[in-house]
């Protein structure tokens, strides 16, 4: 059994942060074998926080989740020759992931008392200082919580187009682009919220289902929330057709347990509205990617004969007929998953996780092939499309999942 910590905190940490006493803003860095990136991301905090707020006593802290490189090393040996910022590098306690790391962080936010808090990933190759301006401003201008809104390639964040902005738009009726988008605007309300949720520390929310859980509370919590335009985000592409399954579970498996634990708030939910949207994007564009799309097909057609049976129990009639079709299909140019067969896809299984509590991982995994299944199909959707024909494609599908919300709600048990 895990060990569960009262505080993510180490001690050698906490007397530095109590040394301190107090800051203006505080800026978390989760990281995790980043060595080659986390300078330059340090380095970019520093000038964002010289440039827009010179005269404000910060703190940038880097949470680290026991990195076997140099990661802690180069960040301690950076220096920031700045006479009020301050730098903390820490291993958090508790479980490995992302969750824990910002727990730390949202500690000390909690004991500097900052008027803003921002988080930002250790990878980050397209961050600039006008990032640090563009997520504490609104901030300390009265938002709780600030979500990032990017341009990215159409084919990337396919697990945010095809399931994480759909699910957060017709579920709580919020239009944020980015629900999973990895750096935020906090303000200290949130944060102290946030560390009030009882034993979300334990669960695989201290991993990679966290950025969906800030942005769920944010919304159930009634928060002032808005969108800062952050421009091109670059981190390394994941191409969908690598192992993306950790990530997809814990995503997933955070979104649907909210579902279970936020229920009598969406179902009363009817409609979207847009988020506000502070700023303007930079002139650039995110650079093109390849996908292998027929490695995406070939693991869907593997799990059609490994899970089929599972499938024709949770899916409906017309849509495992679509399925079936698929899983036969040879030429990848005609690989084709209809939206509305999707859309039913996630809700049942989503009423499928809501009704087996003793299978939910084992039930997910069997959800992926499914998933690259809807990747690979809109490989060819997106086909020949620029970056704002993509985006009127996503708004639209976003959109029929809204218009079906009460297929969810009726099949709901």
């Amino acid at each position: 059994m895990a060990r569960k910590f009262s505080t993510a905190l180490r001690n050698y940490a906490r007397e530095k942060i109590e040394r301190l006493g107090q800051a203006d803003i505080v800026i978390g860095v989760p990281s995790f074998l980043c060595d080659d990136s986390i300078v330059h991301v340090i380095k970019t905090i520093r000038k964002g926080l010289d440039t827009h707020f010179p005269d404000a006593k910060a703190l940038i802290m880097v949470s680290d989740g026991g990195s076997t490189d140099d990661t802690r090393d180069v960040a301690r040996e950076y220096d920031e020759k700045s006479f009020n910022i301050q730098k903390v590098v820490t291993i958090y306690r508790g479980l490995p992931g992302k969750g824990s790391a910002l727990r730390a962080i949202f500690e000390v936010a909690n004991f500097l008392k900052p008027k803003a808090l921002a988080v930002f990933d250790s990878d980050l190759i397209s961050i600039s200082p006008k990032w640090i301006k563009n997520l504490i401003d609104p901030v300390i201008n009265g938002y709780d919580f600030v979500t990032p809104d990017y341009q990215r390639y159409k084919l990337d964040a396919t697990i945010t187009n095809s399931i994480a902005y759909n699910l957060t738009r017709s579920l709580y009726g919020c239009r944020i682009r980015q629900p999973i988008g990895g750096d935020f605007g906090v303000s200290l309300k949130l944060a102290k919220h946030y560390l009030d949720q009882g034993d979300v520390w334990e669960t695989d929310i201290a991993r990679f289902g966290i950025d969906i859980w800030m942005t769920t509370i944010a919304i159930v919590g009634g928060f002032n929330i808005c969108q800062a335009k952050l421009g091109v985000k670059i981190h390394g592409q994941k191409d969908p057709s690598a192992d993306l399954g950790p990530m997809y579970r814990q995503v997933v498996g955070t979104i649907f347990q909210l579902m279970e634990t936020h229920e009598a708030y969406w179902k009363g939910v009817k409609g979207s509205k847009d988020i506000p949207t502070i700023g303007d994007y930079p002139d650039e564009e995110p650079d093109a990617f390849e996908i292998d799309q027929d490695n995406l097909i070939d693991y869907f057609q593997v799990g059609f004969w490994n899970f089929g049976g599972v499938w024709q129990q949770i899916i409906e009639e017309q849509d495992m007929m679509i399925i079936k079709d698929l899983a036969h299909e040879k030429s990848k140019e005609k690989f084709y998953l209809p939206i509305d067969t999707w859309i039913r896809i996630v809700y049942r299984y989503a009423n499928a996780f809501h009704s087996t509590p003793r299978q939910r991982m084992k039930l997910l995994d069997t959800m992926i092939p499914l998933y690259y299944s809807r990747v690979a199909s809109l490989v060819n959707e997106l086909k020949g499309m620029n970056s704002e024909q993509a985006e009127v494609l996503f708004q639209k599908q976003a959109q029929a999942f809204e218009d079906r919300k009460d297929y969810i709600i009726n099949i709901w048990k």
